[in-house]
């Protein structure tokens, strides 16, 4: 089994990226989906979470609104994000790596030549890179970032580039990334070019899970 992480920035493309992926035949599991269970009511999270952030964070129901806890965690400007973003790290990250291994450990049981991705924003910054044998990184350029979220939150353009400028602030910068990458998707062009890209990554990583199961079969 081949463990591959796949990252980028915000509205890089990331999960366009893992759904193509996912047609080649990966197996992938979205952090973001971790941890939404990991902050369900009654969960150690979410209660860590609340203790931290408090209960302004909640909707009326005791869900954690995720909004609310974005505006908390990031803050009013980028300067005095990155020690609530830390806080709120500290809390999630431990148990949403804990679940990533036990999903990887179930993949690779079930199919010994498989390539199992992990989705997540924030792989080199919580220092997980290390648990991978091959990371992906998608880029794209700064306009379709800003316009991509604009679209997804329902944001006009300048609010959607003043909170890409927040948030992107909390997360290293896109060059590092691409410097820690084994592969790196350029998500700029059309959907046809951005899938010839993941094919070819993924003829490559699904050589080096075949070959990896090879090398660890007895002789």
């Amino acid at each position: 089994m081949l463990k591959v992480g796949l990252t980028g920035g915000i509205a890089s493309g990331k999960s366009v990226v893992g759904e193509m992926l996912i047609a080649l035949g990966a197996h992938l599991v979205q952090a973001d989906r971790i941890a939404h269970q990991l902050m369900l009511p009654g969960q150690p999270v979410y209660n860590e979470v609340v203790r931290h952030f408090g209960g302004g964070i909640l909707n009326p129901d005791l869900s954690v609104n995720r909004a609310k806890l974005a505006e908390a965690a990031f803050g009013k400007a980028p300067s005095s994000a990155a020690s609530r973003i830390g806080e709120l790290n500290r809390i999630v990250h431990p148990a949403v790596i804990r679940s990533q291994e036990e999903w990887m450990e179930e993949v690779g049981r079930q199919d010994r030549q498989a390539v199992a991705i992990v989705e997540a924003a924030l792989i080199i910054e919580a220092g997980a890179a290390k648990r991978f044998d091959r990371l992906i990184v998608v880029t794209c350029s700064d306009q379709q970032r800003t316009a991509r979220f604009a679209a997804r939150q329902k944001l006009d353009l300048d609010a959607a580039r003043k909170e890409v400028a927040r948030r992107m602030a909390a997360q290293l910068p896109e060059a590092e990334k691409i410097k820690a990458a084994d592969f790196v998707i350029d998500n700029s062009g059309s959907l046809d070019q951005t899938r010839e890209q993941v094919r070819q990554v993924w003829e490559k990583l699904r050589t080096e899970a075949a070959g990896e199961t090879r090398k660890n079969l007895p002789s």
